[in-house]
């Protein structure tokens, strides 16, 4: 009988609970968790949340494997050159005090500096790393992976299309709840496009939340702003799906109360997916949990929905009620009782008068609350103002019944760490600076070698087959899995027209390449961006990498000096802000959309995506010759057309290069 039990608990996926701060972890072993995810204070992709020492950490971590959670850390950043010293002293001194179940990362480095910290735990292979093809998931676990984070824009047939092709001994974790980013994960540079804020690195702004101008709209529209993803009662038939073995809720920077309501409702629908009163008692849970409003998106193709609605309310949290004034004074009449701790959101990031305002007393329904003048504008009337976070009596009893047995868990003391990584050994200095153009459209005379070609049917089928060996194939920066077999099909065709080189941009889709057929080199939508993810891709059999367009003058320059392999550069051309599987309300592609700052933008579908991009160039034209000096192999444009609705602006950009990419 035991051992029955454990069978059947044993195939029930984890649920598994975000903790961007004490409180939020202790609630999510109040609800139940099986798994709460988390960052420390460097090299995680939520650095806007409060995140965890290692000593702080270590102690709750005990308390969590007490009661039989798991633990996983992200480590889930880019990883800059120079940053291969604290990344592996950090996950050193993690490993030693914290011992968590997994990392979960985006960057190849980490599984390098894993192996040589001597980490014991599993590797998670962060959505970011954009592994959105069934056949890629070999690659993965070929590179150490024990578990892929699966893109939130799959439906539930492309998600059991990736079950059924997982390898036997890697797993698969699937969003079932949580915000939506408008772009697809590792695909979106536009915070860092617009001054050196990267998502990759944590540190997103989420400019595609802004108001966006088009036409003769004066006001805007939040044409780009997502509605948040809740499967609900969806997950039921992801219980048939048994490589799927984590449900995870997005929520980092959410607190306690949202964490303990999700877990709470996503464990019903997990334990009682028959029960009709458990999947009502969940609803009401999720309706409570302070998200945004939400909708299943893509996850049933049948009934999509899309997750950008402009007309409907994209801020997170429960609306409460306009700003009021009398005698130029703010104050609000909520709509519901206020009690002390909760917290209130006036206005959206981008409004002047923003701001998160505690409540320091209880105010019920329809009593006054005074909106004591801070720093900055004074919200103006009408401002919508949302309850983001609460502590109602109930969760605080058993937040403080967490804390008595966390105090029974004697402090870990704070380690050092002497590590220091092997880095690869340098390759010989290559030849440098020669340019290459990447074209949509093949070129006009003749066919010279290095030629770039997005792997398209009609390029493949006009170029002779005595040229195609000229020709540097370009995959796209995202397949999706009803599409794998589409670009495997244009991959034999280019071989078959003499093609030899294939620029793969995700590491993934070397498995396209049939064996030993072709040389291969990592693209710029790679995001690769030290030596040692470098060294990770050579040893998967790669001759070459273009480095992320992300990084700073300085950084540029150094990793030439250190790569294993001859590097690329984007040089010049339309880089894009973000590629998005969904389009808008509303949005007309190839049409000029403008922020608050004037900063344009314009939409191109091509194929299954969207790519948003600036109407202004990257452009490193000027540090040409320093690039060349540096030891870039290869210098790339991008070539790439305006529509005729979109007017160029007169500026052009040089991304990071005089920046600071923190």
């Amino acid at each position: 009988m035991n051992q029955k039990n454990t069978a059947t608990k044993a195939t029930l996926p984890e649920i598994m609970a975000p903790a961007g701060g004490r409180d939020s972890f202790l609630a999510a072993m109040a609800a139940g968790a099986d798994a709460v995810y988390l960052g420390l204070k460097h090299f995680s992709a939520r650095m806007q949340a409060s995140n965890f020492s290692t000593s702080e950490l270590a102690r709750l971590a005990n308390l969590a494997h007490d009661r039989g959670s798991k633990v996983y850390v992200a480590m889930n950043t880019l990883v800059k050159p120079g940053d291969e010293d604290a990344a592996g002293r950090l996950l050193d001194r993690a490993a030693r005090t914290v011992q968590p179940d997994a990392l979960i990362v985006q960057d190849p480095a980490m599984f390098l500096l894993a192996r040589q910290t001597g980490f014991q735990g599993e590797l998670h292979l962060s959505t970011l790393s954009n592994l959105s093809h069934p056949a890629g998931l070999k690659i993965a676990r070929d590179m150490g992976a024990n578990r892929v984070v699966i893109p939130r824009e799959l439906s539930l047939d492309e998600a059991r299309d990736m079950a059924q092709a997982c390898p036997d001994d890697l797993d698969l974790e699937i969003f079932v709840h949580g915000a939506l980013c408008y772009s697809v994960s590792g695909r979106c540079w536009w915070s860092s496009y617009m001054g050196g804020k990267s998502g990759l690195r944590g540190r997103c702004v989420q400019p595609c939340r802004r108001l966006y101008r088009h036409g003769r709209d004066e006001q805007g529209r939040r044409a780009f702003s997502c509605l948040d993803l809740s499967l609900d009662v969806l997950t039921k038939p992801l219980l048939d799906i048994p490589r799927i073995t984590a449900w995870k809720i997005e929520g980092r920077k959410k607190g306690p109360h949202y964490v303990y309501y999700t877990v709470k409702a996503y464990r019903l629908l997990r334990d009682h997916p028959k029960d009709a009163q458990a999947k009502k008692d969940a609803l009401s849970l999720l309706e409570q949990s302070l998200g945004r409003p939400s909708t299943h998106s893509v996850f049933l193709p049948q009934r999509a929905f899309a997750p950008v609605q402009p007309d409907k309310d994209t801020g997170s949290g429960l609306f409460v009620g306009p700003v009021r004034t009398q005698n130029r004074r703010p104050y609000l009449k909520p709509r519901q009782d206020l009690l002390p701790g909760d917290l209130l959101r006036i206005g959206y990031e981008d409004e002047a008068g923003h701001r998160v305002l505690p409540v320091r007393k209880r105010i019920p329904k329809g009593g006054r609350l005074d909106i004591v003048s801070g720093r900055g504008k004074t919200p103006d009337q009408g401002m919508r103002v949302f309850l983001i976070d609460r502590r109602e009596p109930g969760l605080m009893r058993e937040l403080r019944d967490q804390e008595k047995k966390l105090a029974s868990i004697p402090e870990t003391a704070p380690v050092e760490s002497d590590f220091a990584p092997t880095l690869p050994r340098p390759c010989p200095t290559p030849a440098t600076g020669r340019h290459i153009r990447l074209l949509r459209v093949p070129p006009k005379g003749k066919i010279h070698d290095r030629t770039g070609l997005w792997l398209e049917e009609r390029l493949v089928g006009s170029i002779p087959k005595t040229l195609g060996k000229r020709v540097w194939w370009w995959l796209p920066p995202v397949i999706w899995p009803n599409e794998e077999e589409h670009w495997a099909g244009l991959v034999r065709q280019a071989l078959e027209k003499g093609g030899r080189t294939f620029v793969l941009n995700a590491p993934w889709q070397k498995a396209l390449i049939p064996e030993g057929s072709a040389r291969l080199l990592a693209g710029p939508f790679c995001n690769i961006a030290n030596a040692m993810a470098v060294q990770v891709l050579a040893d998967q059999g790669f001759a070459g990498a273009f480095v992320s367009p992300e990084l700073s003058r300085d950084e540029f320059l150094q990793l030439p000096k250190q790569s294993p392999l001859p590097l690329g550069i984007v040089l010049k051309g339309l880089w894009p802000l973000g590629l998005s599987r969904v389009l808008g309300q509303g949005v007309k592609t190839g049409e000029t959309y403008k922020s608050p700052k004037g900063e344009g933008c314009w939409v191109k579908p091509l194929g299954q995506n969207y790519w948003i991009y600036p109407d202004w160039e990257l452009d490193l034209s000027s540090e040409a010759k320093t690039l060349e000096r540096a030891g870039y192999a290869w210098l790339l444009d991008i070539r790439e057309h305006f529509p005729k609705k979109v007017r160029p602006s007169n500026r052009s950009s040089k991304f990071n290069w005089d920046l600071t990419l923190l």
